[in-house]
């Protein structure tokens, strides 16, 4: 429990908001880049203790919100075929495709089944070597490295019936298109700690001294939080930039070696789409050319898809931090968690699914007028 009460002191996080109060002399904007990060910001009500020349962004960490429109097609199309055993974790199975969701196939005869861990999925592969077993492998260098072991073992047993259709992104380069966009408003980073708990900090100084922006990785619970928004905002007020590590407990500069190296081994980087961005250039992994063989993608041919997003879904603005989920005209009408129009909506991680569970469907001015 310790970690659970120490970093949830009441009194401590009014400590530390007062602190942020007492250095900001000036208005900055501050991304937390992960959908946990904006979870807990909402969720505890951080956003609301700060003072308000301080407002936070929130970014496009939620590896559920980014993955591609065109990427959950092709899973829909190989979750349908009737060879196919579609392993998923269960947050995926709501996210709306171009027509339908994974629910769907399921209930229309499709043998889709939630795991917990994608070694559940080479088990069941092994279990049934007269069915094609395909796992979704999603997400962004935290849950990267499960999914290369996964691979890894699939070939070490030999199971020829195994695939995984692979789609992880990385955050650095989301993090540089964001700040190249013309009106990207990001004065500093919070910086994703589980992320930099795998990759560790050595790819983020030459991103904070090339755009002069402070990046300190930060955990999940309030005090971690508010400290790291307190070190972003003292460095902006000195007009330093560089990297700072908050998370101490769980980040090094080096990573985890073990993990690494088995990324090295499965994934090779590539140009990667973005759902509601686009594509930014080497921002995710695709299996090497050793491990080719495992592409779902592949193996099943699923091309020509043409994707088809609803045109009254904002959920690329609200992941570029562009705007805030209740300024989308179709947020908490149109879109919901029942009737999503985007996974934004839906996922355990997404900014729309916080401001709704958490009752944010107006702006504080707004609240402040009524």
């Amino acid at each position: 429990m310790k970690y659970l009460n120490e970093f949830r002191d009441g009194e401590a996080a009014r400590r530390l908001a007062g602190e942020i109060r007492r250095i900001a002399t000036r208005r900055w904007a501050v991304m937390e880049v992960c959908g946990g990060q904006t979870h807990s910001i909402i969720r505890n009500g951080i956003d609301q203790m700060l003072p308000t020349e301080v407002e936070l962004i929130h970014g496009p960490g939620c590896p559920v919100c980014v993955t591609p429109l065109e990427t959950i097609d092709k899973a829909l199309a190989i979750a349908s075929r009737p060879e196919v055993i579609f392993c998923s974790f269960g947050d995926m199975l709501r996210v709306p495709g171009s027509a339908r969701d994974l629910f769907q196939v399921k209930s229309e005869g499709g043998d889709v089944r939630v795991v917990y861990s994608p070694l559940d999925a080479v088990t069941l592969a092994r279990q049934n070597p007269d069915r094609q077993v395909v796992f979704f492998g999603i997400g962004f260098e935290t849950t990267a490295p499960a999914n290369a072991m996964a691979v890894h073992l699939a070939r070490r047993q030999g199971l020829e019936n195994f695939s995984m259709l692979v789609s992880h992104v990385l955050v650095p380069p989301a993090m540089e298109a964001i700040l190249g966009a013309p009106h990207c408003r990001v004065q500093a980073f919070l910086a994703a700690g589980h992320v930099c708990s795998v990759m560790g900090l050595r790819q983020y100084p030459p991103l904070a001294e090339r755009y002069s922006v402070p990046i300190v990785a930060t955990g999940f619970e309030p005090l971690d939080i508010l400290e790291g928004i307190r070190r972003a905002i003292a460095q902006l007020e000195a007009g330093e930039s560089r990297v700072e590590n908050a998370y101490e407990r769980a980040v090094t500069l080096e990573g985890n070696a073990a993990a690494l190296k088995m990324l090295d081994e499965v994934f090779e980087v590539t140009d990667r789409a973005w759902r509601g961005i686009g594509v930014i250039p080497r921002s995710g992994w695709r299996l090497s050319a050793a491990y080719r063989a495992f592409d779902a993608e592949l193996r099943f041919a699923v091309t020509g898809i043409q994707a088809v997003e609803s045109p009254l879904c904002h959920a690329g603005e609200v992941l570029q931090g562009a705007i805030k989920p209740h300024q989308c005209p179709a947020f908490g009408r149109e879109c919901t968690p029942r009737t999503p129009l985007g996974a934004t909506m839906v996922s355990t991680e997404g900014a729309c699914a916080a401001y709704y569970h958490y009752g944010r469907f107006l702006d504080d001015e707004a609240l402040a007028s009524r």
